[in-house]
């Protein structure tokens, strides 16, 4: 499925960043993000306004070059063929800048790898989600005589919603519920495979979001992105309730009691050492590790998670610390950050369309936010020392977690950076000629 983690560093065949040089055998999916690009829709992500201002003088100058020529052939206007030329030329700039910021986007980020080769560029939506389906079943059928770890990251519950068609119009919903819908379709298939291949004694499988809605993402009056429920804020927005909390769902028959709800704070991080733990091997001793092994929850052998602290980041700045004061089962948590919404009373940043992690887009609290998410899971009612005996008590022992996290943190270089964010064409992935990339071996393989 989707990797997002990029693919090359130096050149355009070093893969460092590729699934297979990070601890997976068999890669099958979508290195970058999925952008409206990638559907040819009319509201691309990518430089909007520049688009539009491109393609207003690409219409233009074509315009007035037809112009002159007509005018110039029926002698109309004498104007000489050295200003048509240029201004065609003119043209011809802007029509590949327009292009180039929205066309090539499709090419060059659009695209599905099996292992180290390029299968479509540009990938076709219609058919990926229904070629990752069988990657999936056909990678447990391949594996089933032996442990696999089968990670699916799904194209679904993501802008810009591809449905098929016999799941459009199923939700009352809308298009999100239609995506909703179908995602669910396709778990359950991968479920029937497991129970089908006599695996459902022995899989642990894991169901869970990588983040809250996403308020911001909307097509006229449409809603995009999810619904958060009493949580506030989403994606994107480094420490409120609704871009943190998302669904945990977990299925071993004969081993986890069915029917169970925990009510504890876990992370995705956790993941790495409950895989390791299953496996039977260690987890690196010479790092922190910040996850924890869900086992011994799941199973009931431990009433309490392993995490007393989280620590909640946008990009590189600490937002928020959530406490779970275990004596007293209270979760607490205090914001150092929040970001500015736009409206103001909007609940999100609708006219930057995502919420920054510093600068003016944020406003820092001293002394922090406090919330008792265990009385105020809607984060509605900031506490402060007249409102909250315990506010003191509180801030002093997050302020002492923060001082010990900090201690465990290694500098590395800034993945982040302008640099490393600008497109590369010697690094970009293509299965033809640069910058003539585009191939569909799909259509033979799939």
């Amino acid at each position: 499925g989707k990797w997002h983690m990029g693919v090359n560093c130096k050149t355009r065949r070093d893969h460092c960043h590729h699934p297979l040089n990070h601890g997976f055998d068999y890669f099958y999916g979508m290195p970058f993000t999925l952008l409206n690009e990638c559907q040819g829709t009319d509201d691309p992500e990518l430089a909007k306004s520049l688009q539009d201002t491109y393609w207003l003088y690409t219409q233009t100058i074509t315009l007035a070059v037809f112009t002159l020529v007509i005018g110039k052939l029926a002698n109309f206007f004498p104007v000489k063929w050295k200003i048509i030329i240029c201004l065609a030329i003119c043209g011809l700039l802007h029509f590949l800048s327009w292009f180039s910021s929205y066309g090539f986007t499709k090419y060059w980020n659009c695209i599905l790898m099996r292992n180290h080769d390029i299968t479509e560029q540009p990938m076709n939506l219609n058919r990926t989600a229904s070629n990752m389906l069988k990657e999936a079943v056909t990678f447990i059928k391949r594996n089933k005589h032996r442990p696999f770890l089968l990670f699916v990251s799904l194209l679904h519950v993501h802008t810009p919603l591809t449905t098929t068609e016999k799941f459009q119009g199923r939700s009352r919903h809308g298009l999100y519920g239609d995506n909703v819908e179908e995602m669910d379709w396709m778990v359950g298939r991968l479920l029937n495979v497991i129970n089908k291949e006599s695996l459902k004694n022995t899989t642990l499988i894991y169901f869970a979001s990588d983040h809250g809605g996403s308020l911001e993402a909307h097509r006229r009056n449409s809603q995009l992105g999810g619904w958060n429920g009493i949580y506030k804020g989403g994606k994107g927005m480094g420490g409120w309730e609704g871009g943190i909390r998302v669904p945990g769902i977990f299925k071993w028959s004969g081993v986890l009691p069915a029917g169970t709800v925990i009510d504890e704070p876990t992370s995705l991080m956790d993941i790495f050492p409950t895989v390791v733990h299953l496996a039977g091997g260690a987890v690196p001793q010479d790092r922190v590790i910040d996850g924890r092994t869900l086992l011994p929850l799941l199973r009931g052998t431990v009433r309490h998670s392993g995490h007393e602290f989280m620590f909640h980041y946008c990009g590189v700045f600490l937002h928020a610390v959530r406490w779970h004061q275990k004596d007293s089962g209270t979760v607490w948590k205090a914001h150092y950050a929040t970001p500015v919404f736009q409206p103001e009373a909007s609940g999100a940043c609708f006219r930057r369309g995502i919420c920054p992690c510093f600068g003016d887009g944020v406003t820092h609290h001293d002394p922090p936010l406090l919330f008792n998410l265990s009385q105020d899971p809607s984060e509605a009612n900031p506490l402060s020392a007249d409102t909250e005996p315990l506010f003191d008590t509180v801030m002093r022992r997050i302020r002492k977690a923060v001082e010990e996290h900090r201690k465990t943190l290694t500098p590395v270089p800034q993945q982040l950076s302008p640099y490393n964010n600008i497109w590369k064409p010697w690094l970009q992935p293509c299965c033809g000629t640069f910058p003539f990339c585009w191939c569909h071996e799909e259509n033979n393989k799939a």
